[in-house]
C-alpha cells in the first residue's frame, strides 16, 4: 500500500511539476497580452468560436484541432482573415505548439479590431496531453503531432512525435 500511495504522490508531484514549468516557459516567452483559455474551457465550450492554427503548413497537415483553420505563422496574411472572418465580435481562439506563435497572431487579430481573441493556453502539445483527439489533413483522427524542434519536443507527453 505505502508503494502505491509513493507511486501516486511521484505521479502527480511530476505532473504539477511539468504544469509549473510550462507556465514558467510561457511566461518567459509571452508577453501575456491575450487572454488565454484552457484546453478543457475550450473543450467543453458550448457557444460558437473559430479556431485558427497558427503553426506552418507540415505542422497543420500533420495534425490539428477538428474544424481550425490554417492562418500559418510566417506568412500570415491579415487581409485574407478578414476577407473571410468580417465579424468583429466573433469568438476566436488561436493556437500554435505550444501558445507563443499564436499570442503574436492573436495580437495581430487585436490590432485589426477583433474583439473576442484568445490564446490556447499550452496549444496543440497540451491539447494531446490531456488526451484529446486531433485530425491529419484527410480530417481523420491521428496521434501523430509535429513537434517543431527537437527543443520543444519535450513539452509533448503524448501521441507521436513528428519530426519530419
Amino acid at each position: 500500500m505505502k508503494k502505491l500511495l509513493f507511486i501516486i504522490y511521484i505521479g502527480i508531484s511530476i505532473s504539477g511539476f511539468s504544469q509549473k514549468n510550462l507556465e514558467k516557459m510561457l511566461k518567459h516567452q509571452n508577453r501575456e497580452s491575450i487572454p488565454y483559455i484552457s484546453v478543457d474551457s475550450l473543450k467543453n465550450l458550448k457557444e460558437n468560436f473559430i479556431l485558427l492554427d497558427s503553426r506552418e503548413e507540415r505542422e497543420f497537415k500533420t495534425s490539428h484541432l477538428k474544424d481550425a483553420i490554417y492562418v500559418g505563422f510566417n506568412f500570415f496574411n491579415l487581409d485574407s482573415v478578414k476577407q473571410n472572418l468580417p465579424n468583429k465580435d466573433s469568438k476566436i481562439v488561436v493556437y500554435c505548439a505550444l501558445g507563443i506563435r499564436s499570442e503574436a497572431i492573436a495580437e495581430k487579430l487585436k490590432e485589426a479590431g477583433y474583439r473576442n481573441v484568445f490564446n490556447l493556453y499550452g496549444g496543440i502539445f497540451e491539447w494531446k496531453n490531456n488526451d484529446y483527439e486531433v485530425v491529419n489533413s484527410n480530417e481523420k483522427v491521428t496521434d501523430s503531432i509535429h513537434i517543431f524542434s527537437k527543443k520543444w519536443s519535450k513539452w509533448l507527453k503524448k501521441g507521436i512525435k513528428v519530426y519530419e
